[in-house]
C-alpha cells in the first residue's frame, strides 16, 4: 500500500489503462463507464506527475469524480450514436446461397426445420410453399432462413 501512496499518480495511470482494457477487450465497448472512468484516472495522473494537483487520495477521488462526470457529459451520446450506427443495407455471404428441396409443405403457420452446419434452422416464407420445392436461401435472421422458391 506504500508503493501505491508514493507513486499515486504512476498507480492512477496504470489503473486507468487497466479500466480501458477492460472496457474494450472484455466488454467489447457495451458499457462507457469503464471508458470514462479510465480516461479520468489517466487525466488525473497525468496532472499529478506533471505537478498540477497535488498527491493525495482526497484530491484524487474529487478530480477524477469530476472528469467522469464531465467526460460522461461531453462524449455519451457521440460514442452512443457511433454505436448505433449502420449502413441499413443487409450483407451477402455464401451462407445466403445455399438452396434445398423442401421436406414438407411450409407456410406462415408451419414450424418447419432444416440442418445445416449442425445447426436446426426454422424455416420462413413470404409465401406458402409445397413439399418438394427447391428453395433458395435469400436472407437470415437469428435462428431463422428465409426461402423463396427457385
Amino acid at each position: 500500500m506504500a508503493f501505491i501512496l508514493d507513486n499515486l499518480a504512476q498507480s492512477l495511470i496504470v489503473l486507468g489503462i487497466l479500466a480501458l482494457v477492460i472496457e474494450v477487450a472484455v466488454l467489447g465497448f457495451a458499457t462507457f463507464v469503464l471508458l470514462f472512468l479510465g480516461l479520468s484516472l489517466i487525466f488525473c495522473g497525468t496532472m499529478m506527475y506533471a505537478g498540477l494537483l497535488t498527491e493525495d487520495w482526497l484530491t484524487a477521488l474529487w478530480v477524477n469524480a469530476l472528469l467522469t462526470f464531465v467526460l460522461a457529459l461531453l462524449l455519451w451520446k457521440p460514442l452512443l450514436r457511433l454505436q448505433q450506427s449502420s449502413s441499413g443495407k443487409a450483407l451477402s455471404s455464401d451462407f445466403a446461397d445455399i438452396d434445398f428441396v423442401l421436406e414438407a409443405d411450409l407456410d406462415e403457420n408451419s414450424k418447419q426445420y432444416h440442418s445445416y452446419s449442425g445447426i436446426q434452422w426454422q424455416l420462413k416464407s413470404e409465401q406458402p410453399l409445397s413439399k418438394g420445392t427447391r428453395v433458395k436461401v435469400v436472407k437470415k435472421d437469428v435462428g431463422v432462413m428465409w426461402v423463396k422458391a427457385i
